[in-house]
């Protein structure tokens, strides 16, 4: 099949797939972050599930109220900032309201995302203690299929060889990591 035939296929867009919002973290490099707060404040702002960074100032222009993007939500739905457990409750609703039942219909659905909101996701999907996220990396550009039985996961799978697979993970790993 010609993939320029595929317009038919549908697209949905959501904000609830966005990144995480990093507060006043936005827009900073591991490294600034690093030096201003230290590494392992930067690491816990970044990893751990219920941490969040400092929040933003509704006035600051990296604010998501500043963002046309967002022109249509609610004040109170845009976040000053998020810790991955924020960034899963926001992402929830897309799931159980957009993904699940196109899935309970039997119709496959792609989502590409960011990886905070897909690491919120994998978390619901496979039960990862809150503990565990802090240690999960998905791997950019490798599709991870999940088989659904219901609404419970019959399997999930990496579409990438073994090597590849193992590369991929690598370079998610340092990507996720920093000099301390």
């Amino acid at each position: 099949m010609d993939v320029t035939d595929l317009m038919w296929v549908p697209l949905h867009r959501s904000w609830r797939l966005n990144e995480k919002h990093y507060g006043a973290l936005q827009g900073l490099s591991k490294e600034e972050m690093a030096r201003k707060h230290g590494a392992e404040q930067v690491h816990s702002w970044r990893r751990v599930y219920d941490v969040r960074p400092p929040p933003l100032d509704i006035s600051d222009e990296r604010h998501p109220s500043h963002d046309p993007r967002y022109r249509c939500l609610h004040p109170e739905e845009l976040p000053s900032t998020e810790s991955l457990k924020d960034t899963l409750q926001r992402t929830l609703p897309y799931w159980f309201d957009e993904a699940l039942p196109c899935i309970r219909r039997g119709d496959d659905v792609l989502i590409a995302a960011h990886g905070n909101s897909l690491r919120a996701l994998v978390k619901h999907l496979d039960g990862i203690s809150d503990e565990d996220i802090a240690s999960v990396n998905i791997p950019t550009g490798i599709p991870l299929v999940y088989e659904m039985e219901g609404d419970a996961v019959k399997d999930r799978r990496y579409l990438a060889s073994p090597d590849e697979l193992s590369k991929a993970k690598e370079k998610a790993s340092r990507a996720a990591a920093f000099k301390r």
